[in-house]
């Protein structure tokens, strides 16, 4: 048997698989989903044990990798995955909001005084601003024109930053105030509302509460009129446009929204590190987050939610082959690329559209064809 023949069989028996999984999840009753859920938020908060800690981060303080960058890559992934994944934009600048609400943390709490949930608030609102300034002049492009010229807005929002001196220029902004502490309130030992320097668990808690309020949100809207919008924007813009899909007003909506969230993630993160420069913002940091998306499976939460661990936990776990790691955790995306071309866990509408060849990522993807169709064009033309 040939090697593309095994690797077809393995793609099949696992896709096989996840469409067992989730026929018996659609057939679900409520009571089971509720309990699903309710596990899968218990298992999340006791991830920070040590005996969990001693396998999955044995060079590493397991907590401190919990918050980032397993965490933090989760939450941009969810936030980047409704540009990417769900309206189908290419969006390679998303690091500038996760910047933007970084900065909004630290300015705000260092020189007016506000305290970390109002700017929260604040920074979710100067994110989602800042994804309509973006999205106006620019969503009227597509595939790789509109990919440059994100690519541009998160070097021009980095390149400000480390140029002006108001916001602390290439030194950053330091003594950024954390989150105000609530103590004697105490879950599985650990003091979940004293946030200090010391214990990343709070942080942790914290954001593990942030990331379940907005995995809800970000489903109500899949779920509705604005998600089927999205769906027939990412397959063909053009018949969507036809069908009388405002496609203007729902990209310009994704993308507030995947700002809004990077934003609401930047609060976060910069409340913990307690200082920030602009060398926090890398573009590595905006093509990591798109690999993991990718590699997850584009469009599907769950999916996303373990490209992001993956990526994020991967050079951990294997800090202690020292500058080897980094090739380990290419060779294992390769690998994972190979034998699930689609994303480790896609959403049936994702694969469908992959193995069509109309993958919708603005025009970058679309007229990539899938195996099946790429094969039956060969048997065409012969």
């Amino acid at each position: 048997m040939s090697t593309d023949s095994t690797i077809g069989n393995r793609r099949n028996a696992v896709g096989s698989f996840l469409d067992r999984v989730r026929d018996r999840w659609a057939t679900a009753s409520g009571w089971q989903r509720w309990t699903v859920y309710v596990l899968l938020f218990v298992i999340a908060l006791l991830l920070p044990s040590d005996t969990i800690g001693q396998f999955m981060s044995p060079y590493s303080d397991w907590a401190s990798v919990l918050f980032f960058p397993i965490g933090t890559y989760v939450l941009l992934g969810i936030g980047l995955n409704v540009v990417v994944g769900q309206a189908g934009l290419l969006d390679l600048g998303y690091v500038a909001f996760f910047a933007i609400g970084g900065y909004a943390m630290a300015l705000l709490g260092t020189r007016v005084g506000l305290n970390f949930w109002e700017i929260l608030i604040a920074g979710v609102l100067l994110s989602a601003l800042s994804g309509i300034v973006l999205g106006g002049p620019t969503l009227r492009l597509r595939g790789d024109y509109l990919a440059i010229v994100t690519l541009g807005f998160g070097e021009i929002v980095r390149q400000t930053a480390e140029n002006t001196d108001a916001i602390g220029g290439p030194r950053g902004i330091a003594g950024i105030p954390h989150p105000p502490s609530i103590d004697g309130v105490q879950i599985f030992g650990v003091d979940v509302f004293h946030y200090g320097v010391l214990d990343p668990r709070p942080y942790y808690y914290l954001l593990v509460v942030v990331a379940t309020a907005i995995i809800i949100f970000v489903k109500r809207w899949e779920k509705s009129r604005v998600g089927r919008a999205w769906a027939a924007i990412r397959e063909d813009e053009d018949a969507a446009e036809v069908m009388g899909v405002p496609t203007f007003k729902f990209k310009l909506l994704a993308f507030a929204i995947g700002a809004s969230i990077g934003g609401a993630m930047g609060v976060v993160w910069a409340g913990k590190t307690i200082s920030i420069n602009p060398n926090d913002f890398l573009f590595m940091l905006s093509a990591t987050i798109l690999a993991a998306v990718v590699l997850g499976g584009s469009g599907n939460i769950p999916g996303v939610i373990l490209g992001a661990f993956l990526v994020a936990w991967l050079p951990e776990r294997f800090r202690g082959l020292s500058d080897y790691r980094i090739l380990v955790f290419g060779a294992a995306l390769v690998a994972l690329m190979i034998f699930r071309p689609e994303g480790l866990l896609p959403s049936r509408r994702r694969k469908a559209e992959l193995a069509e060849g109309t993958g919708g990522m603005g025009s970058m993807g679309a007229e990539v064809p899938g195996p099946e169709t790429q094969a039956a064009a060969e048997g065409a033309a012969k």
